[in-house]
């Protein structure tokens, strides 16, 4: 590995649905597991699903191009190619997406794909796409 890779523990509050939709519809492999636990490479990084009781929920929305964008939210920056598959993947699974899959600043710093949705759990997640992706920051 050439670069950190980030640790992230979230609540879910049905093991079976999580590993439905982290195994299955986003096709990541698991790792180490428990009867309360699984962790999931994501791309590299360490996702792992509790089993929480209770009530998850959002922050809040912040106003972004006109969307209401779910607070906290977490994701990845995909390749174009892979952004496009997984928004197939997820339409085919029914996703209901908060935002759905759109481009945003085309022909401008920035140009990138994104889509929003909420796992069985209730956690938001973004996944994004940009044309150069060394613009990720541009301004």
């Amino acid at each position: 590995m050439t670069r950190p890779a980030f640790h992230l523990a979230i609540p879910v509050d049905d093991i079976g649905r999580a590993r439905e939709f982290y195994g299955g519809v986003l096709g990541l492999s698991e790792g180490r597991s428990d009867t309360k636990w699984v962790d999931w490479n994501f791309h590299g990084h360490q996702v792992v699903t509790h089993v929480v009781e209770g009530a998850r929920n959002e922050a809040g929305r912040n106003p972004v191009d006109g969307h209401d964008v779910p607070v906290p939210h977490f994701g990845l920056v995909l390749t174009v190619e892979a952004f496009h598959e997984l928004a197939g993947r997820l339409k085919d699974a029914g996703t209901q997406f908060v935002i759905e899959p759109y481009q945003r600043f085309a022909g401008e710093p920035g140009e990138q794909w994104t889509m929003f949705l909420h796992d069985p759990a209730g956690n938001a997640l973004e996944f994004k796409a940009f044309r150069d992706e060394s613009q990720l920051f541009a301004k």
